[in-house]
């Protein structure tokens, strides 16, 4: 027993899932990976080719061919829409309660009110004939998540130099007792003020009002975040699982954020080169553990619809997974993979319903082996549990019989 590595280059996408032109007619003909390597024709991932990126994808483009030496396959998301946070559930094992979809104005004054009961000063901006947000206690906005899919997602944004972010956090967590979407993001920054946070306020199909994170700058200084689900038991997820078997479990990056162990190494943050810097430490420091990394960048990229800066992130994953493949072990295994798609070329700027590739690597890897299509990305979370012989998660087929082939 050694170490089992899960590496998600967030939303990077092989491909618009089957039933995109009934769920998500937006979605038609997206792919990722192929529409970045088209958009930037001298991209080269001689790390992610070695690993099977393209045969998991199918074909060949621009400089990048078939490996010759990969066992790889691709995953079907199993959860509704294109959503990391319940990609990353998903990913882990168990499977989220169906939310309910609605504009955060469906159940603004029900919000508003359940606030002023907790004691809260609460007062709604917007124009008579526009949606609404809420400003929580001159420091904290209320409203849309505009970056994802709309109605899935309401953000809780605060300005760290005006308020603790466990009071934030606390913001959070009274405003998720009262919704029943999928996620309420909770986050902020400093070098920020509220009056950036309205600056940044905007409206979308007259129905969904929030705040452009990016452009408001909370983002940029001292992030801190923290992810709360709709109906999610982290008790039957395979990290939960593989802690109490006391093995250790490391989360790094946004999966930090939005899977709930009690007891996990967490190490937050959203700098690429820092992150994989942090999981070449740990792993050098530890003989066997289950890690997990989560690389947001490449998704920010997606959401700005800017597939040069993707590439470039990209490219420095691809180098540092170079770095990492000599520091395993014999009986370690890598796990490459995404959690959903973000086209930057499709013409919006949400994430996109695609399949997912599954990278293996484990050391003598010898002959190109197509591992098939997983029905659910629980299929990674199942193969970590049976790897350290645990309890298997609520959801998932594991596939290391077919690794140890």
């Amino acid at each position: 027993m050694g170490r089992f590595i899960i590496v998600v280059l967030d939303s990077f996408g092989i491909g618009a899932m089957r039933d995109v032109p009934k769920v998500r007619p937006a979605d038609c003909f997206s792919n990722t990976a192929k529409h970045i390597l088209e958009a930037v024709p001298n991209a080269y991932w001689p790390t992610l080719e070695r690993l099977g990126l393209m045969n998991a994808l199918g074909e060949e483009v621009g400089r990048m061919h078939f490996s010759k030496q990969a066992r790889f396959g691709k995953a079907d998301l199993a959860h509704i829409g294109a959503d990391s946070f319940l990609g990353h559930q998903e990913i882990m094992g168990t499977e989220p309660k169906p939310p309910v979809n609605q504009a955060f104005n469906e159940c603004i004054k029900e919000v508003a009110d359940h606030l002023s009961k907790k004691g809260h000063q609460v007062r709604f901006v917007g124009a008579d004939d526009e949606p609404k947000i809420l400003v929580v206690d001159e420091t904290v906005t209320v409203g849309d998540n505009l970056e994802t899919d709309l109605g899935q997602v309401f953000n809780v944004s605060s300005c760290l130099d005006l308020i603790d972010f466990k009071d934030v956090v606390k913001i959070g967590r009274e405003v998720r007792e009262v919704v029943k979407v999928s996620r309420v993001i909770t986050f902020g920054g400093r070098g920020i003020t509220l009056q950036n946070l309205l600056a940044a306020r905007k409206v979308k199909e007259n129905r969904f009002a929030g705040i452009d994170a990016p452009e408001s700058g909370v983002y940029d200084h001292d992030y801190h975040v923290i992810h709360l689900g709709y109906g999610i038991d982290p008790n039957v997820q395979a990290p939960t699982l593989i802690h109490q078997a006391d093995i250790p479990v490391f989360l790094l990056g946004k999966i930090a954020d939005i899977i709930q162990v009690d007891g996990s190494e967490d190490y937050p943050g959203v700098q690429s080169e820092q992150l994989f810097n942090q999981l070449e430490m740990l792993v050098e420091k530890h003989p066997t553990g289950f890690f997990a990394l989560n690389i947001q960048e490449t998704d920010l990229a997606g959401h700005a619809e800017n597939p040069a800066r993707y590439e470039e992130r990209l490219s420095l994953c691809d180098q540092k997974l170079a770095e990492l493949l000599p520091k395993l072990a014999e009986e370690d295994i890598l796990v490459v993979m995404a959690d959903h798609g973000n086209d930057p070329t499709i013409g919006h700027s949400q994430h996109t319903r695609e399949q997912v590739p599954l990278l293996f690597y484990k050391k003598g890897t010898s002959k190109v082996d197509d591992m098939g299509v997983a029905k659910s990305m629980a299929d990674i979370g199942a193969t970590a549990a049976d790897y350290f012989g645990t309890k298997p998660p609520q959801h998932g087929t594991s596939w290391l019989a077919k690794l140890n082939d």
